[in-house]
């Protein structure tokens, strides 16, 4: 006969528990951005590319898609991060398992830039003749009086 396993304790869910959550996310996002020079490569690449898909003149489901495309990067970034950290925490010495799980830390990312490459591709391609004619740079915009 086996031991009975004991039970967790369960967590307190409560609003100092949701803002502690909130704590750890934001050290999280601090430790990305000053130990990770992927992580500073990317946000860079957000923060030039964001304003551009507010700016161009496709619809605002599209300016959506083309801006959650552009944070799936970002997501992807932390969390290979956190797995080539974790993995490194726990041995440096070479082991395959190991290459194995920060190599596919590294194609999730590399599949998140291929996503966002096919969405901006596709949305800039069906909204071209807008693109093209550049009216969406003209002042003052045609909504105003």
């Amino acid at each position: 006969m086996s031991n009975p396993v004991p039970t967790p304790e369960k967590k307190r869910r409560d609003f100092r528990n949701f803002f502690q959550s909130v704590g750890y996310a934001i050290e999280g996002f601090w430790a990305a951005l000053k130990h990770e020079p992927s992580f500073r490569e990317d946000l860079l690449f957000v923060a030039i590319l964001t304003p551009l898909a507010v700016i161009l003149p496709v619809n605002a489901v599209s300016t959506a898609v083309m801006i959650a495309s552009l944070f799936l990067i970002v997501i992807a970034e932390l969390l290979n991060s956190a797995v080539e950290w974790t993995i490194d925490d726990i041995s440096l010495e070479k082991r395959p398992f190991a290459k194995r799980a920060k190599d596919m830390g590294s194609a999730a990312v590399f599949l998140a830039y291929i996503n966002c490459i096919v969405v901006w591709g596709l949305i800039l391609y069906s909204n071209w003749g807008r693109i093209a004619t550049l009216q969406f740079l003209t002042w003052p915009p045609p909504f105003l009086p």
